[in-house]
């Protein structure tokens, strides 16, 4: 009988906590507060231009693993994001070509340019955006592709890249939610022309906020130094003469967090390597389940499982996904934080219908950026991406529960819990006592769940 039901659920005992912070981080910050040099910068050319000590070894370190030519630390990867977008040269009026499911920042980046996040389908199977959508959206304004490895999965980087090319447009990496992953062989990151990471709390590497850009090119790397640190100021010292987009801000990663990030980089592949396993376990325990579509692996790709995807099917199991995600949470315990959430539906709303989109609002009260390019009236309207549209209101599921801190039998615990529900599906199809809630992303899932 289904605990929904009154029966017995699978696991009363609660998930572990993700635990990140160990001997080595409390050793490193003490080392920076003994020193008394919290930040090593100083907003003019020469030595302190890009950062001090803590840093500089940070950067080396990521940068040397996996040959990316350079590396530069960020406060926050929304930061790295405009950076990145201010790098390649975008300017008023420019389109970037986005998918919509993703975190805000990946398109607001572009918009604090000017420019004009254009929206693209996702492939239904990796969440990423679809090369085929890529091409329906080109126009003569288009300037780059925003790419973003969702869930920790790459996207089809060969197809994207021969679009990039035919075209002579450039390809940006949001990588923040795939540290480490690969792609036939090759690290996301710079398969592109620039990309980067996320280190804020709840990423593979946390250090509360942070993040870091990667680039092989030395001028789009150049870029991101000065806009990372005030670069009106330094733009003579380095002889410059594109000065354009180089005003910069405050996006400097300070000493104390660069050196637990350090230690943390330390056990990036340990920690890969666990959640591989849980995944790979997961994948196998599931992937015969009619109705349930779970992650199908690529050769030579990897997959960093900052969050398991499901896709599920509400007309082959004649349940609406929210009947289905009561029944399973009621198989096990209650979260206590965020990351023992068992189960969420639908990730984030396609970032197209939200306010700043469908108002077109964004710097001023006039429509700028939206109204730069007279005569041209961009389409945001529902509809536009319908694989995305369906893929939030009816079909995807996530967990956060493929995290290291897991053991064999826990990770059992949530496939059996999947797997007595559907055993059980036909109990749950003949209840009418239970209704349907509106949608919910995992941020409310998590905020409603949590005790």
């Amino acid at each position: 009988k289904l605990a929904i039901f009154g029966g017995n659920p699978i696991r009363s005992q609660d998930f572990p906590k993700r635990v990140t912070m160990g001997n080595e981080e409390k050793k490193a910050a003490l080392r920076v507060l003994d020193s008394d040099i919290l930040s090593g910068f100083l907003a003019a050319p020469g030595k302190h231009f890009n950062g001090g000590t803590e840093v500089v070894k940070f950067e080396e370190l990521w940068k040397n693993f996996y040959g990316f030519k350079h590396s530069i630390s960020v406060n926050s990867w929304t930061t790295g994001l405009q950076l990145a977008v201010g790098a390649i040269g975008i300017e008023p009026g420019d389109e970037v070509i986005c998918p919509p499911y993703t975190m805000s920042a990946s398109a607001t980046a572009v918009i604090l340019y000017g420019g004009i996040p254009v929206f693209a389908d996702i492939d239904p199977c990796r969440f990423t955006i679809d090369p085929i959508s890529i091409e329906k959206v080109i126009t003569p304004r288009t300037k780059a592709i925003m790419v973003v490895h969702l869930f920790g999965y790459p996207a089809e980087m060969d197809a994207i890249m021969k679009i990039a090319k035919k075209h002579n447009i450039k390809v940006i990496e949001d990588a923040a939610q795939a540290p480490g992953v690969f792609y036939k062989g090759q690290p996301v990151g710079t398969i592109g022309d620039i990309g980067g990471f996320s280190l804020n709390f709840h990423k593979h590497i946390h250090t509360g906020e942070g993040g870091l850009v990667v680039t092989n090119d030395d001028n789009y790397a150049l870029k991101c130094r000065l806009i990372r640190n005030h670069g009106e100021n330094a733009v003579e010292a380095y002889k410059i003469e594109d000065i354009s987009n180089t005003i910069g801000s405050n996006y400097r990663y300070c000493e104390l967090l660069a050196a637990i990030a350090s230690e943390q980089f330390k056990r990036l592949e340990k920690i890969l390597e666990r959640r591989t396993k849980l995944g790979n376990y997961l994948n196998h325990r599931l992937k015969n389940i009619t109705g349930l579509t779970v992650p199908v692996i690529e050769e030579n790709s990897t997959h960093a499982y900052y969050m398991y995807p499901i896709k599920f099917n509400e007309e082959f199991f004649g349940v609406s996904r929210n009947k289905f995600l009561q029944a399973v949470l009621a198989e096990l315990p209650k979260p206590r934080s965020w990351d023992t959430t068992p189960l969420a539906e639908g990730y984030v709303k396609p970032i197209y219908l939200t306010p700043l989109y469908q108002k077109r609002i964004a710097i001023g009260k006039n429509g700028f950026p939206f109204n730069f390019n007279k005569g041209i009236k961009y389409n945001y309207q529902k509809g536009i991406c319908p694989v995305v549209e369906r893929l939030y209101e009816k079909e995807l599921l996530i967990s956060p529960l493929v995290k290291e801190d897991m053991s064999d039998n826990d990770i059992k615990d949530f496939a059996d819990a999947l797997e007595k529900v559907v055993i059980n599906i036909k109990e749950l199809k003949n209840d009418k006592s239970l209704f349907d809630d509106d949608i919910f992303d995992p941020v409310a899932a998590i905020e409603t769940n949590v005790d």
